[in-house]
């Protein structure tokens, strides 16, 4: 972000739904001579799909969602249809794709429309189609570059929002950069995920046992969304340590009546147990 201005996000509008079976077909071809593992590629690939209504044949679109190799056929495809053309097409831009969440980052306001127009019309050359709601383009604001409130300012991309945010400087003072953070999106949906686990009525646990049920997940998001930006990862982890003072009510009659006296119990054990937890290690 700090050499491209402008980013276009996107996002193909329903990929695994869509995808046309004889073109995904010939980027097989490309890599795979053996006649029957072609054979059972198009045969998993035309599988019908079980409904309420019954089962539904696939009309020569689709791979099964949720299915093994989806991903790596999806990417195979994908790299025929956008990497290699964009490549060929516009050598001077730079982008980012992750199956079919697709970010391309140009230099000037113009480039980018010329671009998105472009991909529009290589998607739709291919069977294939933007999501218009997600698709948009985005301006990197920040101290170098001049305010602008003709587009937006923010996107998402695997689960970080790149932003304008203040920055501090390493000689003085503060500064506009335009870097990024854990996504609302992303925060939300391990929030709800741990109230879904609902260890806090468990109270069959101990503090040992639960330590040992959260800190695998707690250990993957600090290692992934901790990398960019670890305060607003701490900021997440404050949800945690509330449902686990909240297990510790359920836990302990004489602590029942109380998030401040169950939240000093919790601090006792870790200044004993700082490892105990691990996002207690990391935000100690």
């Amino acid at each position: 972000m700090r050499k491209y201005a402008w980013v276009i996000d996107m996002d193909i509008k329903s990929f695994f739904d869509e995808v046309d079976h004889e073109l995904l077909m010939k980027a097989v071809d490309s890599h795979v001579d053996e006649k029957w593992v072609k054979m059972y590629i198009r045969r998993w690939l035309e599988v019908p799909v079980q409904t309420k209504e019954g089962l539904v044949n696939k009309a020569g679109q689709g791979t099964p969602q949720g299915g093994v190799i989806s991903p790596l056929l999806a990417n195979l495809f994908l790299h025929y249809v956008l990497d290699k053309w964009l490549e060929k097409t516009f050598p001077t831009i730079s982008f980012v794709r992750y199956a079919d969440d697709v970010v391309v980052h140009c230099i000037s306001e113009q480039q980018s429309h010329y671009v998105l127009e472009g991909i529009k019309r290589r998607l739709s050359a291919c069977k294939l189609r933007l999501s218009e709601e997600k698709a948009k383009i985005t301006y990197c604001q920040d101290y170098r570059r001049p305010k602008r409130k003709d587009y937006a300012k923010c996107f998402d991309f695997l689960g970080h929002s790149f932003k304008p945010m203040t920055k501090k400087s390493n000689k003085s003072g503060v500064f506009l950069g335009f870097d990024c953070e854990m996504s609302m999106k992303a925060r939300t949906r391990i929030i709800d995920e741990w109230k879904e686990m609902d260890f806090h009525r468990d109270s069959t646990l101990t503090l040992q046992k639960l330590a040992s049920l959260l800190n695998s997940k707690s250990r993957g998001i600090i290692n992934y969304y901790g990398r960019m930006n670890i305060r607003t990862v701490g900021k997440v982890f404050r949800h945690l340590d509330y449902r686990i003072a909240k297990w510790v009510k359920n836990k302990f009659k004489s602590l029942s009546n109380s998030y401040l006296k169950a939240n000093d119990w919790l601090r006792d054990i870790k200044s004993k147990w700082p490892t105990l937890f691990y996002h207690w290690e990391v935000f100690a």
